[in-house]
């Protein structure tokens, strides 16, 4: 197979596997949010311990994490929309994943403040 053509080892290939791995963060992030949910009916005290854990800087970094994954997942899941349904999708594909890219970049580089402060007033209490 000639190197360059889709979904062979170039942007194509890089982007699929990106899409699986951030559906599959974000399925066990789903799963672990239903489990802990339910916990409620079981031992109202233990839920809010479990809650509580959640309220930690690592976890603010964690949800900054889930945030970029499923912003991506969103955006190039219309990337690959427009890939299948658009005439010119498959001639554009690279050109729109950079855009999905560059997008991306942009809105997380936005969310991290609000992130950073929440961690940092966690931590040093401000």
């Amino acid at each position: 197979m000639p190197a360059g053509t889709l979904y062979r080892g170039r942007e194509g290939m890089w982007s699929w596997v990106a899409h699986r791995v951030t559906g599959v963060l974000i399925f066990f992030f789903l799963f672990v949010h239903v489990l802990d949910t339910a916990l409620v009916r079981v031992s109202p005290e233990a839920y809010d311990d479990v809650v509580a854990t959640y309220k930690t800087p690592i976890v603010a970094l964690l949800e900054y994490g889930l945030v970029a994954a499923i912003l991506f997942h969103a955006l190039n899941g219309l990337r690959i929309i427009a890939v299948d349904f658009w005439a010119k999708g498959p001639r554009l594909q690279k050109q729109m994943l950079w855009t999905v890219v560059g997008i991306w970049i942009v809105l997380m580089v936005g969310a991290l403040y609000p992130v950073l402060g929440h961690a940092v007033r966690d931590v040093f209490g401000s």
